[in-house]
C-alpha cells in the first residue's frame, strides 16, 4: 500500500476501523489509490456521516419536535 494512503488511513480512525471490519478492501487499496475514493464513500455511508445523512437526521429531529408540539397543544 502506498505511503500517502497509509497516512490518510492513520489520520482518520473511522476509516481505519472500517478497513479492519471489512478486510476485503485491503486488496483494492493495495492495487491503487483510485479505489480510496470508493472506500471512503462506502465507509461514510456505513457510519452515516455523509452530508445527506446529517440532513436526514436534522429533518427527523425537526419532525419529532413538531409532533411533540402538536401533542402538547
Amino acid at each position: 500500500m502506498q505511503f500517502e494512503l497509509q497516512e490518510k488511513l492513520r489520520n482518520n480512525p473511522l476509516l481505519l476501523e472500517y478497513l479492519r471490519e471489512n478486510s476485503y478492501w485491503y486488496k483494492y487499496l493495495n492495487r491503487g489509490e483510485e479505489y480510496f475514493y470508493l472506500f471512503e464513500r462506502e465507509a461514510k455511508s456505513h457510519y452515516k456521516i455523509r452530508f445527506q445523512d446529517k440532513v436526514d437526521q436534522a429533518c427527523s429531529t425537526i419532525q419529532m419536535v413538531k409532533t411533540m408540539m402538536d401533542v402538547l397543544k
